[in-house]
């Protein structure tokens, strides 16, 4: 009796030693910032570790896509998955046998682990769920909204000073449509930067408001030109064509910056770039009215001086 029960609590504990664990580990994010995507398998009751009575198995939704023989330390993988390998084979043996894919071929869904040692193995599931990274903060996000809205809401106001000041009417519709083209493009910007993260649309959109946005350097000379009837004043042109063109290249180089950051980073200087660009068009509306109007004054009083100096030397004679 004595033996029976020995041997029936013997076998117990080894029916219990044959199953492998796993920590447990339930799922893993993966972001547009990750390079390559760790699933994680750490084993925490290897035996014999060595990697010789070892065998690795990772499947996708029940499908084996990778495998790892540690009596040959051969890898035999899916073309699907060419990028995939063990995270560490010299740690296999300490129980990881975690896997690494890069970004483009980790796909969403349940992956599993299943691990043999010699006579005894063990499975564990892990969840990949795909996350859109952090984008830019909600603040700077408004604020280049607000910005490049404050620049081309001040392009139509100093297109309806040049119009009134007088232009023709091939000038009115091309800087009319140019106008439009602008508005459009900077409204469907707007549409993709602001939902969160930074993925390929909000990158669209970042680029769409940004880019575009040189539009508005010559069409801010155009408009200084009709005003001043091609007799623009030097100070217009470096104060604010110039100036504007800086805050533009300002505002690329925030662009490039955060293109190539993941999180986004830099966004001051894209906002830095367009309030430049916003204050040259103000100034240059209060320009435009100032000094334009005061060269309209001037040219009334010069064709009526003319006629009296006509007279006065008629009568010097």
């Amino acid at each position: 009796m004595w033996a029976l029960g020995a041997w029936v609590l013997l076998g117990a504990v080894c029916a219990g030693s044959a199953q492998l664990q796993f920590n447990a580990i339930k799922s893993v994010e993966q972001t547009i910032c990750n390079e390559t995507v760790i699933l994680p398998c750490i084993v925490t009751n290897l035996a014999q570790k060595s990697i010789k009575v070892m065998f690795v198995k990772w499947k996708l939704e029940k499908k084996e896509f990778f495998s790892f023989e540690g009596s040959t330390e051969k890898t035999h993988r899916n073309k699907n998955f060419s990028s995939a390998v063990l995270e560490s084979v010299q740690n296999l043996s300490l129980g990881s046998a975690s896997l690494s894919i890069s970004k483009t071929q980790a796909v969403p869904g349940n992956y599993s682990c299943e691990v043999t040692e010699s006579n005894r193995e063990g499975e564990t599931v892990i969840e990949l769920i795909y996350r859109v990274g952090p984008g830019l903060p909600q603040v700077e996000s408004s604020l280049i909204i607000f910005f490049l809205v404050w620049a081309v809401l001040f392009y139509w106001i100093q297109l309806g000073v040049t119009v009134s000041k007088g232009t023709t009417f091939q000038e009115m519709i091309g800087l009319i449509i140019a106008g439009i083209i602008i508005s459009v493009v900077a409204v469907v910007g707007f549409i993709l930067l602001v939902p969160d993260g930074f993925g390929p649309k909000n990158q669209a959109g970042l680029g769409l408001i940004v880019l575009p946005a040189v539009i508005l350097v010559p069409l801010q000379y155009f408009l200084l030109k009709i005003v001043f009837k091609n007799n623009l004043p030097r100070f217009a042109v470096v104060l604010v064509v110039v100036l504007e063109s800086l805050g533009y290249l300002i505002a690329v180089i925030g662009f490039a910056l955060c293109m190539t950051a993941c999180p986004p980073k830099n966004g001051a200087v894209v906002i830095a770039g367009l309030a430049i660009m916003a204050l040259m068009a103000v100034v240059g509306l209060i320009y435009m009215i100032a000094l334009g109007s005061c060269k309209k004054d001037q040219l009334p009083r010069k064709s009526v001086e003319e006629p009296l100096n006509d007279a006065k030397g008629v009568m010097l004679e």
